[in-house]
C-alpha cells in the first residue's frame, strides 16, 4: 500500500509551489520567489474582492438569479482579507523581532 503526497495548499488564496528559476542564487532566488508568491496572493484577494463587488452590484439591481453566489463570494473576499492581515501581521512582528535582536 502506498501512500500519496500531500499536493499544493489550495484555498480562497489558491497558492501554489513557486517554481525557481535556474542559475540564481539560492538567497537571492528564495527572496524572489517569496515576493513573487505575495504579489499573486495580493493580485488573487483582488480579483476575489472585485468578483464579490460585481455580484454586491447585481444583488442590488436585482439582476442575480441565485443569492448564494454573492454569499459565498462575499464570504470568501472576507476570509481572504482576514488572512492578508493576520499575515502582514505577523510578517511585521517578525521583522520587529529581528530589528530588536540586532539592537
Amino acid at each position: 500500500m502506498s501512500i500519496d503526497s500531500i499536493g499544493p495548499i489550495a484555498g480562497p488564496l489558491r497558492i501554489n509551489a513557486p517554481a525557481a528559476p535556474a542559475g540564481v542564487s539560492a538567497a537571492r532566488d528564495a527572496g524572489e520567489v517569496f515576493g513573487g508568491l505575495l504579489t499573486q496572493s495580493v493580485e488573487n484577494l483582488q480579483a476575489t474582492q472585485t468578483k464579490a463587488d460585481a455580484l454586491a452590484v447585481k444583488a442590488a439591481t436585482g439582476d442575480l438569479q441565485d443569492a448564494h453566489d454573492y454569499m459565498a463570494a462575499s464570504t470568501e473576499a472576507a476570509l481572504a482579507t482576514q488572512l492578508t492581515v493576520a499575515v502582514r501581521d505577523k510578517a511585521i512582528a517578525a521583522f520587529t523581532e529581528i530589528m530588536r535582536l540586532q539592537g
